[in-house]
């Protein structure tokens, strides 16, 4: 430890010295050494400039049904009129079953509902991947786990190309010309600048992504130069940082053409609540740039996505993709998607809650299992966030605040850490090498994880229960429950909600076994299970004491949603946001964390970067910023018929499995095809309330 504080220098060597102090404190364990689990298969390593290129190409082709069912009958121009000037082309080499074939469909299984298609104006779409095959994003960053380390950057997408001013200050984007929506309509800088400016920079408004105007940076501006170019103007020097922040789900624009005749500043008789709601799941056929749109919706059974006859991606043969004719989502449960995926009825899963991995292990390993199931690296994990708030945010009553201004007390936080058997509630989730205690912070096994720059308050209820007295907490009624000191919330017990996702089954045994281990310590806690799209307004309006959460990609790639991992801004963080008075109450942990996250922002220098993030998880673990409770892997379940399935994908990492896969090149070969279609030989039709798909 010493060694590593003076190699950081002056603000290192106090960080160092920190450390040490906080070590030779009581309650300080050894950071548990997460059992070997190897992931079964690793990725073939490649340059983006191996996978994709834009250019024009000299001819180009669509299935057959699509010509002659709907350009022989000019219901459609032909294929190369619908394309851009210079689509983008996946290369041969980088396909692993080389250049598809049309046809088929790809079924999924989910647990979320649909609220509307308005993306950019706040609509969930219900998850599962749906969004990620209807919306695309000015970069992309999913595929990212297949690219030499020494080259990660952002892939093109929309924005296929880029520069920086000479002071780095200016970055001009040029994006696809000639691009259509799947309405036909043509997508330009018009849509980016409405999306910026109308969505992210309204207050009023919160898009599904969690877009905030400090996502991009504090004081960053973004005009229109021309209808195929944008130019961003930062504060900082060349912060490359954001290129991650454009990809999903943070800046993928929704058609101003449809969108902005709804918005309030455009419509004065809308309100914003409309304007969120104006596309419910009834309204088919929302124009979109995905690979495919959106044609029959029926609540609670299925969801049906056709193949997008004006999506500008092809193959390297001209084939414009998708391969796939069709992706449905069944309305089900989270847990039956990996049932049905295992058994065959349903065609893809993300393997993400553990009480379901021995099951999945044993079927998928015989002879006759329709899915091969694949585990990848620790990359899932939960916290225990307690609201740091002080501010008022989320509009807490007496008790809530005195639970807040608790929230913010260390001493109070270590004895919570000290309370939580992380062995027992791992191995509550499911038996064998899966699940690690996790201390919070960077995952163990993960690039910028640092085990020497990592505190660890590990379960000791004698050692908590004096951290609890040292709070200012005694139980003086007798009842086992401490009370508050007796000018605060009139000394009655210390009750704390915990807010836990009731969709999920690993979410809701994580909450109960801390209710359990709570009670231990002699703490009340009452759980506040919310299912469906309210719980996301729930977490962003502030409205809890704690909440049990799966941590985003920001704890895993560091590089992927990097302004999460604390409030550089109002709205940028998930437990401590700005509050009615307008203020950011910091502790000064919290400050000195945010700045050494802007610091990692503005670095293009690898080595200060590692060096930075062994700053950040001293700062978060020490001072328990989050409490973490368990880590553990997943893994990708798909049905054996499918092709083009890269090595080495995690379900979780930069984005989900449904990008990381690139959906839009996996296909079916001929002898494996299936009559599972749910609208065969159709496209969608014109957008409206109950306008389906036309066939011909």
């Amino acid at each position: 430890m010493k060694r590593h504080a003076m190699a950081l220098g002056g603000a290192g060597l106090m960080l160092g010295v920190s450390l040490l102090a906080v070590q030779a404190q009581d309650g300080m364990g050894k950071v548990p050494e997460p059992p070997a689990f190897a992931a079964q298969s690793e990725p073939n390593f490649v340059s983006i400039s191996d996978m994709l290129e834009y250019k024009a190409l000299p001819e180009y082709h669509e299935p057959e049904w699509v010509t002659k069912n709907f350009v022989d009958t000019g219901k459609l121009p032909p294929v190369a009129e619908r394309l851009p000037k210079e689509p983008l082309v996946y290369k041969t080499a980088n396909m692993p079953d080389g250049v598809g074939i049309y046809g088929d469909t790809m079924r999924h299984v989910i647990g979320g509902r649909p609220d509307g298609w308005n993306y950019a104006g706040g609509a969930q779409q219900g998850w599962g991947g749906i969004d990620i095959g209807m919306y695309e994003c000015l970069t992309r960053t999913g595929p990212l786990f297949q690219v030499k380390a020494d080259e990660l950057e952002p892939m093109p997408n929309l924005a296929k190309s880029w520069e920086w001013s000479e002071d780095g200050h200016e970055l001009t984007m040029h994006l696809i010309e000639g691009a259509k929506w799947s309405d036909g309509m043509p997508f330009s800088a018009d849509d980016v600048i409405f999306y910026w400016e109308d969505n992210v920079l309204d207050t009023n408004v919160s898009p599904t992504g969690g877009a905030t105007p400090e996502t991009f940076g504090v004081g960053t501006t973004l005009v229109k130069v021309d209808d195929y170019t944008v130019k961003w103007t930062f504060k900082e020097v060349r912060p490359t940082q954001y290129l991650y922040q454009m990809a999903y789900g943070a800046f993928c624009p929704g058609p101003a053409h449809m969108l902005k005749p709804q918005h309030p500043k455009y419509n004065a008789e809308n309100t914003y609540e409309e304007y969120k709601n104006a596309f419910p799941p009834e309204y088919l056929n929302f124009p979109v740039m995905g690979a495919w749109v959106p044609v029959e919706y029926r609540p609670d059974d299925v969801i049906v996505l056709r193949r997008n006859p004006y999506y500008w991606k092809v193959d390297a043969d001209g084939n414009q993709l998708p391969y796939l004719n069709e992706v449905s989502y069944r309305l089900s449960t989270w847990s039956d998607r990996d049932v049905q995926t295992v058994a065959g009825t349903a065609d893809f899963s993300n393997l993400e809650q553990p009480e379901n991995f021995v099951e999945s292990l044993k079927r998928s390993a015989e002879a006759d299992a329709p899915a091969r199931l694949q585990f990848g690296a620790r990359t899932i994990g939960y916290t225990l966030y307690p609201n740091l708030s002080g501010n008022g945010w989320g509009e807490p009553s007496e008790l809530g605040q005195a639970i807040r201004e608790l929230n913010r007390n260390l001493d109070f936080r270590k004895a919570v850490s000290m309370a939580l058997d992380r062995q027992s509630m791992g191995e509550s989730l499911v038996k064998g090498p899966f699940t690690t205690p996790y201390p919070g912070g960077l995952y163990a096994g993960t690039s910028f994880y640092d085990k020497d720059s990592t505190a660890y308050f590990p379960y000791s209820l004698d050692e908590a229960k004096a951290y609890l007295a040292k709070a200012g907490l005694s139980d003086t009624d007798g009842n086992g429950i401490v009370n508050f000191p007796a000018g605060t919330a009139g000394g009655q017990d210390v009750q704390i909600t915990l807010l836990v996702n009731g969709d999920y089954g690993t979410d809701k045994s994580l909450a109960e076994g801390v209710l359990t281990m709570m009670e231990k310590l002699g703490i009340r806690v009452v759980l506040d299970t919310i299912s469906g799209n309210s719980l996301t307004e729930i977490q962003q309006g502030g409205k809890f004491d704690w909440a049990v959460l799966r941590n985003g990609a920001d704890l895993v790639s560091v590089v992927q949603g990097t302004v999460g991992l604390a409030p550089v801004g109002p709205r940028t963080a998930f437990s401590h946001r700005v509050g009615t008075d307008g203020t950011l109450d910091l502790l000064p942990f919290e400050q000195e964390m945010v700045d050494v996250v802007n610091k990692f922002i503005a670095s293009s220098d690898n080595a200060e970067r590692a060096e930075l993030m062994k700053q950040y998880q001293a700062l978060y673990t020490q001072n328990l910023y989050g409490i973490g409770l368990t880590q553990y892997p997943g893994a990708l379940i798909i049905n054996k018929r499918f092709a083009n399935i890269p090595a080495g994908a995690p379900i979780f990492q930069f984005n989900w499995a449904e990008d990381n896969i690139i959906r839009e090149r996996v296909f079916v070969p001929a002898d494996k095809q299936t009559t599972n279609e749910l609208q065969p030989d159709t496209l969608p039709a014109a957008p409206g309330i109950g306008n389906g798909p036309i066939k011909n």
